[in-house]
Parts: structure tokens; sequence; C-alpha cells
């Protein structure tokens, strides 16, 4: 074979021969140059365009070894892994998807194990677990561990976030990965306490593997076991152990885990516990949960999580623009939740526009049909807002819900409190026709029968009670209390069959059969001394000694105790038939008298009766018949007077109070 020389004089097997060696020691920055130099002279050389690609690869410039591949689209089929590699690894996804799915069905190993990773990325669980499933069947290799560990993965994932339930194959426990990934099984099927002993199980062997290892430090350890306590932390708060949960919490934030991912579920469940308090450190874990750099670490369940804790912490904080316009935009993204559409009732709640928020609720719950949060919230505020009739109509649009025994209940007991007894018996009736026809054979079909028939014997409509009293009896020719019932019934309408049908009732003997009377005794006594039998209390038996005779001599010797009568009862008048009531409604009452002789003193502030005569110049001595003035009574501005007059009560100064005088001598007493 005639070796390939270049146009330079150095053969091709020895730049390959350099190739290979700086691949061997990984030093992938001069390989890619040998490569480059290979593609120079022979540019059709597909292992050479294969190494530069794969050096591309392991420098992580995965933007120049696309670019590279897309020049040359005659190697794209040579190099069909590399390019969805690449475009997995810039978080292209569903690019990823259509590159390996261009190459059919007949994909090799490794890229199947790579499309197995695009498909749980994309959350195309089902199809990604039967990829793994064939991959441990048909590989057998040192990553056997590590695909059974995606397995329990994906197994996981299709329990909690699709809601699957499968029939899981056996699964090794026997690293904490797998521990892992098992306990997140058991939280899809709901078991709690079964997955929290498995968190825990691998806390303990996750610290035990690492424990031999002198390489590995304390910030690696803690780095591997946050996901675990996270993860555990959560189930804790399900469990309604708070402090417990943010114990964890706090202890994992002190470590500063580097996956985002894990810090923003973290920040998230903080936020769920703090509720409508300590809002200013909500605030900050939710811009931590919803940074930019997470569109890739989240699944879709989680993403749409974190988006409805920061609308309610808009409504938390009183934010109700920003409330709005992100419930808006929820309700867009998640058309069949009803979640955001209740967060913006709320919001108008708090803002006391209870006629927006039911009308932002019915809108909704009759372009989406009957959702029953949406329609059992509607009612709920017609009934704060005291409309009985307009809450009777929300309930209605349940959908089949409306004919279960709760709500036809809820619906009888609204119409009956605005004495609308026809609606109430109309209720019951269609929930007995829907019943019959849908659930012939439930018990609830005997209860709604019978609170039916109740219903209509007691508000005046012993025909229709008739006709459904004769179907529970076909049902239980036996019941006494059907055939009770009935005969009632009868009685108003037919009392001739009545008559008839009371030769049926089993006789007295019959019923008094299966009653216990000591039994019912006991029950009565249990009631109290007012329900227990009265019993007479034997007389003592004479005995030898004569001492019968001492106590009916005691008995005859005791006296009866007067009655005690009021100090001023007259025998020979008859007692007031009024006695026993109140004085105010006793029908002689007149009130209290009012005190006549009381003189309040008119006039201006602080006159007294004592000088009031001395005041009114009409019971003056100096006044003559005739109604003039004395000729010695003073002129305007005379400076003298010859005779005293009294001054009003503004003039007058008040007498100062005599100063107590000091006791002389020193602080010492006697």
């Amino acid at each position: 074979m005639a070796q390939k020389e270049s146009q330079a004089g150095v053969s091709l097997p020895v730049l390959y021969a350099d190739l290979s060696k700086h691949g061997q020691s990984q030093d992938f920055e001069r390989a890619l140059k040998v490569a480059n130099k290979i593609l120079q002279e022979a540019p059709g050389e597909v292992e050479a365009f294969q190494s530069k690609v794969v050096c591309l690869i392991n420098l992580e410039r995965f933007n120049d070894a696309l670019n590279a591949m897309n020049k040359d689209k005659n190697m794209q089929s040579n190099v069909r892994f590399e390019k969805a590699y690449c475009e997995y690894r810039l978080n292209r996804t569903q690019e990823a998807l259509s590159t390996l799915r261009a190459g059919g069905d007949n994909l090799d190993n490794r890229c199947k194990e790579l499309l197995a990773q695009v498909l749980y990325r994309l959350e195309e669980y089902s199809e990604c677990y039967d990829l793994y499933r064939d991959l441990i069947k048909n590989c057998q290799d040192d990553f056997d561990e590590e695909r059974e560990t995606n397995l329990s993965a994906v197994l996981a994932s299709l329990q909690m976030w699709d809601g699957k339930e499968m029939d899981s194959p056996e699964v090794r426990d026997n690293t904490y990965e797998l521990c892992y990934n098992h306990a997140c099984c058991l939280i899809g099927q709901g078991d709690i306490k079964g997955a929290e002993q498995k968190l825990r199980q691998a806390e303990a062997m996750c610290k035990e593997s690492f424990a031999d290892d002198p390489d590995v430090g304390e910030d690696e350890i803690d780095e591997e076991l946050a996901i675990i306590r996270v993860q555990l932390a959560y189930l804790l708060q399900r469990q309604g152990r708070v402090s417990e949960a943010n114990t964890l919490y706090n202890t994992v934030q002190k470590t500063r885990p580097s996956d985002m991912g894990l810090v923003a579920v973290l920040s998230n469940n903080v936020v769920a516990i703090n509720k409508d308090q300590n809002v200013f450190d909500s605030k900050k874990k939710m811009k931590v949960a919803t940074g930019s750099n997470l569109k890739h670490k989240l699944s879709s369940v989680q993403k749409q999580d974190i988006e409805m804790n920061q609308c309610l912490l808009h409504m938390y904080s009183n934010q109700a623009d920003q409330c709005h316009q992100l419930a808006a935009k929820l309700q867009t993204q998640f058309p069949d939740m009803d979640t955001p559409v209740l967060i913006s009732a709320a919001q108008y709640m708090r803002e006391k526009q209870v006629n927006k928020a039911i009308e932002v609720l019915t809108e909704y719950g009759e372009s989406a049909g009957g959702l029953v949060s949406v329609w059992l919230a509607v009612a709920q505020l017609h009934l704060a807002s005291s409309s009985v009739n307009k809450a009777c109509e929300a309930l209605k649009k349940l959908g089949d819900l409306q004919y279960k025994p709760g709500v036809v209940s809820t619906l009888v007991t609204l119409y009956m409190s605005q004495e609308d007894s026809d609606s109430a018996i109309q209720v019951l009736s269609d929930a007995v026709a829907w019943t019959r026809k849908n659930e012939p054979k439930s018990e609830s079909l005997q209860v709604l029968l019978r609170v039916n028939t109740n219903f209509m014997l007691k508000h005046g409509s012993p025909e229709n009670a008739i006709q459904l009293l004769e179907e529970l009896r076909k049902k239980n020719p036996k019941d006494p209390k059907v055939l009770a019932q009935l005969i009632s019934a009868y009685s108003k309408v037919d009392p001739a069959r009545a008559q008839k049908l009371s030769k049926d009732l089993p006789s007295v003997d019959e019923i008094a059969q299966e009653v216990d009377v000591d039994s019912l005794e006991t029950a009565f006594s249990s009631l109290g001394p007012k329900y227990m039998k009265k019993t007479q209390k034997a007389e003592p038996s004479p005995g030898p000694s004569g001492d019968s005779a001492a106590l009916i001599q005691k008995k005859k010797n005791k006296k009866k105790k007067k009655t005690k009568l009021p100090k001023n009862y007259n025998p020979d008048v008859a007692p007031d038939p009024e006695r026993w009531l109140p004085r105010k409604e006793r029908s002689y009452y007149r009130g209290k008298r009012k005190d006549k002789k009381k003189d309040i003193g008119k006039g201006s502030q602080g006159a007294t009766t004592a000088n009031m005569d001395a005041l009114d110049a009409s019971k003056s001595p100096t006044m003559g018949a005739s109604g003039g003035s004395d000729t010695s009574s003073p002129r305007p501005g005379s400076a003298s007077t010859t005779a005293s007059v009294p001054q009003g009560p503004r003039q007058q100064k008040p007498t100062q109070a005599q100063k107590k005088k000091k006791k002389k001598g020193g602080k010492g007493g006697w």
C-alpha cells in the first residue's frame, strides 16, 4: 500500500500518529491543530473531521463544533451523534431530537442513550422509559448501574409529574442514588411515610459511601446530600412539620449548593411556608426562584408552581396590578387550570370589588365548563352577599355533582331558608331521577328516596310521596318503617287503602320481642337522676331486740317544719296574683314618681335660690306704689351710693379659703 504524502512532504500517517498521541494524553488543543493540518492537506479525511469535532466538544466549544458540521454537509451523516450532542448541550433540545430522528430506527446504542436523555428533558417519560428498558436488556457493559439509576428516575417522574401508576420493575436500591429515586416513586404513589424512610436511608448511605474516601471533603459531601435533604424537607412540610422542614432548608442554604435548580425549588418551598408573613424575605426568595438561568433546570410542573406562588405573593404584598397581570398571563399559559382565576378573584375581594370577582369567576366558569372549584367559589360569594337564589343557581352548574347527597342537602337547606319548598322538592326529585338512571345500585338512591318521601310528607305532597314509598316497599317489603310511612300517606288521600295496609303491620308482641327493658333502663339511668326509676325504700324488718318499735316512735315524734311566711303577711287579704312578675311588667305599674318638691334654679351661671328675691326689683321695699324708682338711688356715673345693692353673680368675688397654718417645729413627731 502506497503511503499518502502531503504537498509539504509530510505523510498523513505521521500526522495521524501525532493525532492519536495527543488524543490519548487528552491534549485536545494540540490534537485540534493536528486535525486541522490534516484537513488542510486532505479535506475529505472523515477520521480527521471526526477528531476535530470531538476535540471541540471536549474543549466545550459546542458552537464551533456545530458550525463546522453545518458547513460541511457531506460529513453530517458521519457525525450525526456529535451534532445531536452539541445541540443537546446548547439546550436546543428539539433540534437534537430532529437530528436523531433523521437517522431512522436503526440507531446504535450511544444514539439511543442520547435519545433517552433528550426525551427525558422534553418530558416524554413514557417513550424514555421504554427506551431505557430496551438498553438495559440489550447492553452489558460498565454503565449498567447508571442506566438502572436513570430508569428509576424516569419511573419516578412518570408517577410524580404525569400521575401514571405503572408496574415498576424490581429496581435495586443498593446505592444512595437508587434509594433516592425509589423515594421519589413512593412520593408519586402517595406513600409519604415510606418515602421519608427511604430518604433517611439514602442520606445515611451517602455519608457512608464517602466516609472512607480521604479525597472527598465536607463541602462535596454536603453538595451530594443537598438534594436528599431538600426532598426530605418537602415531605416534612407536607406532613405539617414546618419547623423541622425550615431547619433542613436553612441547613442546605448555608452550604450554598451549586445546583441552581435545587436552590430555586428550595426558595419556592420557603415562600410557601411564609405565606402572607415575612413578605420581604419571600420576595428575595422568589427573585432567586424565577431567575432567567433556570429555563432548562426545572420541569414544567415546577415552573408552574413557582409562577403560581409568585402571583400569590403579589396578592399578599398588595401589588394589585402585578397580581392581575400575572394571573392573566398564567390563565393564557395554562387554560385548563383554575388557580389563576381564583387568585384574581381573591385579589378583587381584597379590593372589596365583590361584583367584579363574581363576574370574573362566572365568565371563566361558563367558558371552561363545569369546574367545581370555580362554581363553589361563585356560590360562596353570592351567599356572602346574601343572594341565596343566585348561590343556588351557581350550585346547579356543578354538572353531575349537583345530584350528590352533599350538594342536594345544601340546595334544600338554602331553598328552605327562603321558604321555597317547591324548589326544594324539585331538587330532591331531580336527584332521585338522576341516581336511578346512572347509579341504580348505589346506597345513595335509597338515602335520597327516604329523604324525599319524608320531605314530601312533611310539606303536603302525599301523592308524590306514595309513588316513592311504593317503590321502596317493592325493594324492602318487610321494612315496617316504609309501611308505616305509606299508611300515613294514604291516610291523607285514601283512608280505605290505609286501613287495608294497616293489617300488614306487625303486632305489638312482635315489636316488643326484640326490646330489652333492662338495657333501656340502663341507658336512661345514664342520662341522670331525672330519668332513673324511683324505688321505694324498704322498711326495716322488726328484730328480736325491739329496734323497730323505737324507729316507729321516732318517726311519730318528728315534727313537720312550718312554712315561712312574709313579715307583712295578712291572712285576711288575698295575695297579689301578679307577685311573681317583675315589677315593671305588672298591670298596675305606673313608673317612678317624679320628685316635685325639687326646685331647680334657673338663670345665669352661679345663681342660687337664696338671693333670687334680692335680685327681683319688684320685691324691693324701696319701690313705690306707682312703680317709680327711689329718689335716693344713684345716678349713672355717681361715685357714692346711699343704699347697698347686692352684686350680680359675675361681680361677686369668691371668698378666699383660709390658709392652713403650718405647725412649727422640725420633721420629727412625738
